[in-house]
């Protein structure tokens, strides 16, 4: 029973709404004990895999299905969406939708008081489950008003409470920064060791998922499992990049310094990797081959921030002593944990807060006594979710709103919409209803809604969160393209690939002051800067010790490097349905 204490046999599924299945003869065995990694593209049919085995297909998401799904040797279908949660729990990725309790221990204490356990019991159970997650000290506290990574935590010790032998964990690390969602891949694996329990994880982010280990990755694409292996026999692979997805940092540049890899190299984690001294000796001669640092044209400032002070209340400033400048044509990455002060900088220079003290000029003109208005024509702002910015139903409305607003000309207005609609590579929809558009489509209106104004400054605000390595690239490409166009980007991320990728300049936040205003290579080479900024070290840090080289100088390298191979092998930005 243990070899298929979960089993899919010819399993199909088709949603009511849809005219082809999500999900194509799925064949799948999961073991007692076992850690699963469940990765694909958007529209793959992860979910639906999720939402099959914890009952939302068919109780809240209805469709016909074929084939059989047995969890612990009982057939699904003949169980109801109360009998299944015994079997399995779920951590949903958007933890606010999970919680039903005002505080920490009524939420966590839930389901026990459903099933009228004993006040006193219960009380004694949840207190457990709490120093279990590390989370007893904020049980009086509301879940609400907890950080990412604490909200999930109160959700897993909601679930464990029951003593289910299943864990489902959908995209757990898409609202955590780096080091958040390190520390919970590390408390799903000792909550795994103490109690044998099966784990399966959905994840866009499969370097850091692999954090603590797994049994074996389950690829999929276009509804159908394409492959069902051990990490380190996929990572030998050519099958994530052939499927889109995006390989550990590590693995892509042993690829690059021309490694031949095998399984036997215990390719899963960097921290197991076992490399030989030729290996070791071609990564050096890659990296030695690199080429001389180019001297950057001088180019001129155009936004300076000087001494900044701000607080929300009188009692305590939020930011303080904050100065940095911008040059024109720059693309910078603003990191640091929650809290740090990121998104209270970019409202003070958009207008959004007043500013107390200190000076925020543009090309050298103090820009304090100006409207939001009138910043707005300098610099533009782009929310995480696009769903918060859009007000019309149609995208041609929505894009020219604010130029509707100044009352300019109509012929000037059709000229500048359709002008950005086509930068953005959605002049085809320009007739269509926001709500027929994917998530990626409507973030790029808004995105052209903003540069209707024509601002010289960009920010954005996490704008790759919860993308798939597909629509991540689409997305970043496009912002490139506009940067290129002579537009600066600032944007606020805990994405450490975007920020080594796309970025030569990243501005350190930590406790409302500005740790740092240095490069990508020098952040990620400096550890305690990094634990500060609540990222976590590379693969790449630790590759380079492996091999005997310098940490930051390999980490610059591989950057100067993989954008060389990006440039070369990039496709050209398609704007179809099916794209952002």
């Amino acid at each position: 029973m243990e070899d298929k204490f979960i089993s899919f046999q010819d399993y199909t599924f088709q949603y009511r709404a849809q005219s082809e299945p999500t999900l194509k003869h799925i064949n799948l065995d999961i073991k007692k004990g076992e850690r699963i990694v469940i990765i694909g593209a958007s529209g793959s049919g992860k979910s639906t895999i999720a939402h099959s085995l914890n009952g939302l297909i068919p109780f809240s998401y209805p469709g016909e299905s074929t084939g059989t799904l047995t969890i612990c040797g009982k057939e699904v279908k003949t169980l109801s969406i109360f009998e299944l949660s015994q079997y399995v729990g779920t951590v949903l990725q958007d933890t606010d939708g999970q919680f039903i309790g005002m505080t920490v221990l009524e939420d966590i204490a839930f389901s026990m008081e459903n099933n009228c356990v004993p006040q006193d019991e219960m009380i004694q159970k949840t207190r457990e489950e709490a120093v279990k997650v590390q989370i007893l000290e904020k049980l009086d506290a509301s879940p609400h008003q907890l950080s990412g990574g604490q909200k999930q935590r109160v959700s897993l010790a909601g679930i464990l409470v029951n003593n289910v032998p299943i864990l489902l964990f959908d995209e757990p690390l898409a609202n955590l920064d780096p080091y958040a969602g390190k520390k919970s891949i590390e408390l799903i694996d000792q909550i795994q060791k103490q109690t044998d329990t099966t784990v399966i994880l959905i994840e866009h982010r499969l370097e850091d998922a692999l954090h603590m280990g797994a049994d074996r990755i389950i690829l999929m694409e276009d509804g159908a499992i394409i492959a069902d292996e051990p990490p380190s026999v996929l990572f030998a692979s050519e099958k994530l990049k052939e499927a889109g997805i995006r390989e550990p940092l590590y693995i892509t540049a042993l690829k690059y310094g021309g490694c031949m890899l095998e399984p036997s190299m215990k390719l899963e984690k960097i921290q197991d990797l076992l490399l030989e001294e030729e290996q070791k000796k071609q990564m050096r001669q890659w990296f030695f081959y690199r080429k001389k640092e180019k001297k950057e044209e001088e180019k001129q400032v155009i936004l300076s921030v000087e001494d900044i002070h701000f607080g929300y209340t009188e009692e305590k400033e939020n930011l303080s002593h904050i100065s940095f400048t911008v040059k024109e044509g720059e693309m910078i990455s603003i990191v640091g944990k929650n809290g740090a002060g990121k998104s209270t900088m970019a409202k003070l220079l958009c207008g959004f807060e007043k500013l107390e003290k200190g000076k925020i000029c543009i090309r050298g003109r103090d820009i304090r006594g100006d409207t939001i208005k009138e910043r707005a024509k300098q610099i533009g702002y782009v929310m995480q979710n696009p769903n918060q910015m859009i007000s019309k139903p149609m995208v041609y409305e929505e894009v020219a709103m604010g130029l509707l607003i100044q009352k300019r000309p109509e012929e000037e207005i059709k000229k500048k919409v359709e002008e950005k609609l086509k930068i953005c590579g959605i002049y085809q929809f320009r007739n269509w209803p926001i709500s027929a558009l994917s998530y990626g489509q409507k973030k790029r209106v808004t995105i052209a809604s903003i540069l209707v104004e024509e601002p010289d400054i960009l920010i954005l605000d996490e704008p790759t969160a919860g993308q798939d390595f597909r629509h991540y690239t689409e997305i970043m490409e496009f912002l490139k393209s506009l940067n290129e166009k002579g537009i600066t980007v600032l944007m606020i991320t805990h994405d450490m690939h975007l920020i080594l990728e796309y970025t030569n300049r990243s501005l350190v936040f930590a406790d409302g002051k500005l740790l740092a205003d240095t490069t990508p290579a020098k952040l990620f080479g400096n550890l305690e800067l990094i634990k500060k900024a609540s990222l976590k070290e590379t693969s790449l840090y630790e590759l380079a010790k492996q091999c005997g080289l310098d940490g930051k100088d390999f980490i610059e390298w591989f950057i100067e490097y993989d954008k060389e191979m990006r440039n070369k092998w990039q496709r050209p930005l398609h704007t179809s349905k099916e794209n952002l």
